[in-house]
């Protein structure tokens, strides 16, 4: 994940900053504000915030828990703990899988409904027909995606294929 994190912040924004070291005055590199908003989507989402964190420890960290209806496909966001105001900032999205498209369709029109300036989406593994039908439905929306994995398909339940089974399940150790 932390590599993950590596290519997703290349464009993260900075200032440059004067410190004050114990041996003299130089110059060094901060965020500018607002802070980068890293928001893991509930509860997979969890397992990868520890790597990014390691990268941007000063980010600040809200949460989405949304879930998809297995059998109607529609999202349900049933947690949220963000700020009200996001304008001018710069959003992290971490969910391990992007199958249908629909959880993180849902997620970054939250955050731009909210100010959001543009949203980084990180995902382990992606099926091409959720990639596409984000790239339909988002249009030219400031929205990037980093992957570690495009695999086949999705089979007749909008599951990955080969993907990884449920990845909530698999990352809390519960048999499916």
């Amino acid at each position: 994940m932390t590599l993950l994190a590596y290519e997703a912040t290349r464009e993260v924004r900075t200032e440059p900053v004067t410190i004050e070291t114990p041996v003299s005055t130089t110059i060094g590199t901060a965020f500018t504000k607002p802070t980068p908003l890293v928001v893991p989507i509930l509860r997979a989402g969890l397992g990868m915030l520890e790597g990014m964190t390691k990268l941007v420890p000063t980010a600040e960290v809200g949460f989405l828990g949304m879930a998809r209806d297995e059998e109607t496909l529609d999202i349900i966001t049933y947690a949220e703990r963000l700020p009200e105001d996001l304008t001018g900032r710069q959003v992290f999205v971490l969910d391990p899988m992007l199958a249908t498209g629909g959880t993180l369709r849902e997620a970054i029109k939250f955050l731009f409904k909210r100010g959001a300036s543009d949203v980084t989406c990180i995902c382990l593994l992606a099926a091409p027909e959720g990639l596409a039908k984000l790239e339909e439905e988002l249009g030219d929306a400031n929205v990037h995606i980093v992957l570690a994995s495009i695999d086949e398909k999705l089979n007749e339940k909008s599951y990955i294929v080969p993907g990884l089974g449920d990845a909530g399940d698999r990352l809390y150790g519960i048999a499916g």
